[in-house]
């Protein structure tokens, strides 16, 4: 019975270790996806402020030019077929 506790007690620190390192693995997983989303947004920040300064330069090069004018040449009209 000398070799019952021993036995417990061995089981239980594997059975711990292999919880701590699952609990590990869980926390970096975590840091990583908030790495990765924090790049996320940082990037997506960044093309959001390219774009709106297009779309001002855009709008400031459209408001410079003239307008444009229509020419439209004459159609000649068809004949009805009945």
């Amino acid at each position: 019975m000398t070799k019952f506790p021993h036995r417990v007690s061995a089981a239980r620190r594997n059975a711990e270790t292999l919880l701590n390192q699952s609990i590990k693995r869980a926390s970096n997983v975590k840091q990583e996806q908030t790495r990765e989303y924090e790049a996320m947004v940082l990037k997506t920040a960044k093309l959001r402020e390219l774009r709106l300064a297009k779309e001002a330069a855009e709008k400031e090069e459209a408001a410079s030019a003239p307008a444009p004018t229509r020419r439209t040449a004459a159609k000649p009209k068809r004949s009805r077929q009945t």
